[in-house]
């Protein structure tokens, strides 16, 4: 495997997931305050919050994920160096 797709897939991956995340926090945060709330005149409902909760934490997982493959990288790389030396 090259390390530039590495490098790729990593870049691509987090990217993804920042665009993710900033969609989901965007929907949660124009989500109408409840009534108990100051200010607040609707309910909101638990399953309006659902979706965007779960994109967070798959933005999360998505970004762990990059990050591992970051890791791998270097190991390789540092291995790779090790042995040419």
């Amino acid at each position: 495997m090259e390390i530039n797709s590495l490098t790729g897939s990593a870049s691509n991956l987090i990217t993804n997931a920042q665009q993710k995340a900033g969609a989901a926090a965007q929907t949660i945060a124009t989500l109408p305050v409840q009534k108990e709330e100051v200010g607040g005149s609707k309910d909101v409902a638990a399953s309006d919050l659902f979706k965007p909760i779960l994109s967070l934490k798959e933005a999360e997982l998505e970004t762990s994920a990059g990050v591992k493959l970051l890791e791998a990288e270097n190991k390789m790389v540092g291995s790779v160096l090790d042995i040419k030396a």
